[in-house]
């Protein structure tokens, strides 16, 4: 065999052996999430309950308590992937904010109005008029999105010394929030969305909550959430899955979210846009919100219809986007189409706003 030949087969060789290591590495673990008095973490390679303790608590002493608390036999060696209980009475934390990003219509803090770059702190409320629509972003760059009609209370507003990680928890007593927690994958602190029945627990990116007198809805489209009704209801509702609580707390079960709606291209008439496409099964309405961006973070407007029959416009010229989802019988919302298209010129208050007909559609002007 020529040298060369040897050489080639040798720098295969090692490649293969590289490429298997890196297949058998397991990836790295982050924070991820909370479950009642607990933040959890799972370990990561060279983690050690003295470090741990250290890092999250600011006391290396408490190791002892976290290997009774999690039944840990040697400190020193720690399963990779080990979810690991840290109570958070034992973390230190400082105060938090949440500043205002985007705001259309009506929209009150504590009973005033606000406006952007505005900035909210724990115990602050926050309430969304019949036209109003509120983003607000967290420390972490958590994205906050607060339909119409809503009204909520930031119970709490923290984050975790020394890592970066928020603390949150917000009380809905009417109207929906829909959340994307922590986008640049810092991991998962405690993040709760409680209604009068139940409490949603994040542990991963994106969630929807709505509170009404009929009862809550909580969908997931990313990551999973510890999901908590009543005195027994408890469930793990995974990513594209959604659960319903009726009004006395009973859990009405879990279930895979609706597919999103196949859109056809839509039709532009004097009063906006209209859209038709073909039914969702298991779909008892249709939703159709209209955004500034097409994460759909930047709400302008919200309407629901009872078939696939929709209309929407936008409060301007230039590109908006149209975000529509089915809703199944227990509320429960499904996955979003999102089709983009042109705005047109309306008649607006003196503070720029959209003035809406008794139909609840904007006044418009002329196309573009």
């Amino acid at each position: 065999m020529s040298p060369s030949l040897m050489l080639h087969r040798s720098l295969l060789a090692f490649m293969a052996g590289a490429l298997l290591a890196l297949a058998s590495t397991p990836a790295p673990a982050q924070p991820s999430g909370a479950r009642g008095g607990n933040f959890l973490y799972r370990a990561m390679p060279g983690d050690t309950l003295i470090e741990l303790a250290q890092r999250f608590t600011d006391n290396p002493a408490n190791w002892s308590t976290l290997q009774s608390l999690n039944s840990v036999q040697d400190p020193t060696r720690l399963s990779i992937g080990r979810e690991l209980k840290i109570p958070f009475s034992l973390i230190p934390e400082l105060p938090s904010q949440a500043q205002v990003s985007h705001i259309a219509g009506e929209v009150d803090a504590d009973g005033e109005s606000t406006g952007i770059k505005a900035v909210l702190a724990e115990g602050d409320s926050l309430r969304t008029g019949p036209d109003g629509f509120v983003t607000l972003v967290l420390a972490d760059r958590s994205v906050i999105s607060v339909p119409a009609g809503s009204s909520l209370r930031i119970e709490r507003l923290r984050v975790f010394k020394g890592t970066g990680l928020i603390d949150a928890i917000f009380d809905i007593r009417d109207g929906s929030l829909e959340s994307s927690v922590a986008p640049q994958d810092t991991g998962v602190g405690r993040f709760e969305i409680r209604t009068p029945v139940s409490i949603t627990g994040v542990r991963g990116t994106r969630l929807r909550v709505r509170a009404s007198a009929d009862g809550s809805q909580s969908e997931v489209l990313s990551g999973s959430a510890q999901l908590s009704a009543g005195p027994d209801g408890e469930a793990v509702v995974r990513q594209d899955q959604g659960a319903a609580v009726d009004a006395q707390g009973k859990l009405l079960g879990v279930r895979a979210l609706l597919p999103a709606p196949r859109l056809a291209p839509a039709v532009r008439g004097g009063q906006g846009w209209t859209l038709s496409f073909a039914p969702v099964p298991g779909a008892a309405s249709y939703l159709v919100r209209v955004a500034a961006n097409q994460a759909g973070t930047e709400l302008l407007s919200s309407r629901q219809f009872d078939s696939p029959e929709i209309s929407f416009s936008a409060p301007g010229p230039g590109t908006y986007y149209a975000v529509v989802r089915a809703i199944d019988s227990d509320g429960v919302m499904g996955k979003d189409a999102v089709q983009p298209f042109l705005g047109q010129s309306l008649l607006k208050t003196s503070d720029g706003s959209g003035i809406h007909s008794g139909y609840g559609q904007f006044v418009l002007l002329t196309d573009y």
